[in-house]
């Protein structure tokens, strides 16, 4: 299957305009609309739906979206590895939700690996953590990097650090009592946590913002008058200097983070060279 068709589609599905898909693909409108034919025409199936000014998908649309998507995120990976050289012989990909990624330390930790390891290529790609392992046992990563790593026999698992959950706010010298009438700040760190929370009586209520990026979060609770949990490290520097408090006699959340592969993987002697480099604390939880 030619690829060009499935990134036509994708972009059609992204911008469910045929006009705006050809801006964005430097083509004319007719040549998306004839790619978009092309492939109905080879899986047999329309996959939009074409109304005056209200384009989308089918339920076969729907059902390719997926597999386009992970078509050309293989196709990417093999063009890497095809093209890889002496100096770098081995590329590896590692997998993590957008909130693990903007974990302080994380970037010099994979800076570090890249250093450290020879004869590396690093692929680093951003997906929902309920995705990861999909991801492993399809090949499409070789390794991933999360808080709540599966129970699986065939997935090796390592720890990669340890860091704190901390209930933070604004106002300083308050106390869980003072919490009530603060509107709650929800980072999205995973059903252990969702559950940790839920026992703490004065969190319980619907979030102003529930949101997968720390850094939205951190923003948010320096700019406002309110209150959530945030990894030590996010709010070590805004602790130092004032612009926000830990919460008196608040819990605190121990959490780790874990690389996962898979025990078969032909990658298993590089993955572990990975895991030498260690992931230093860079800030130490307060």
């Amino acid at each position: 299957m030619d690829t060009e068709l499935l990134k036509t589609f994708l972009e059609v599905t992204k911008t469910r305009h045929f006009g705006r898909a050809a801006d964005n693909l430097f083509l004319t409108q007719s040549a998306v609309s004839f790619r978009i034919r092309q492939l109905e025409t080879q899986l047999g199936n329309d996959l939009f739906s074409r109304q005056r000014g209200n384009v989308h998908l089918t339920p076969a649309g729907e059902r390719l979206q997926p597999y386009a998507e992970a078509i050309l995120q293989t196709w990417g990976r093999a063009k890497q590895d095809v093209a890889l050289t002496e100096a770098l012989n081995q590329q590896v990909t590692i997998g993590a939700s957008a909130l693990i990624w903007e974990f302080d330390g994380i970037a010099d930790w994979i800076s570090r690996i890249y250093q450290s390891v020879d004869g590396l290529a690093l692929r680093l790609e951003s997906m929902p953590r309920q995705s990861l392992v999909k991801q492993l046992f399809d090949k499409t990563i070789d390794v991933a990097i999360t808080s709540e790593p599966p129970k699986i026999e065939s997935l090796h698992v390592a720890k990669v650090r340890d860091y704190q959950l901390q209930l933070v706010t604004r106002e300083q010298g308050c106390g869980l009592e003072d919490l009530k009438n603060k509107p709650l700040v929800y980072l999205d760190w995973g059903t252990r946590f969702s559950m940790e929370q839920s026992r703490i009586s004065e969190l319980q209520k619907t979030p102003i913002m529930h949101t997968h990026s720390s850094k939205m979060a951190l923003e948010f609770l320096i700019n406002h008058d309110s209150t959530g949990f945030l990894p030590a490290p996010v709010v070590a520097q805004s602790v130092v200097e004032g612009v926000l408090y830990t919460v008196d006699n608040a819990p605190v959340i121990e959490q780790s983070l874990y690389m996962v592969w898979r025990e078969d993987s032909e990658k298993y002697e590089m993955l572990e060279s990975l895991l030498a480099v260690p992931f230093n604390q860079v800030v130490e939880s307060i």
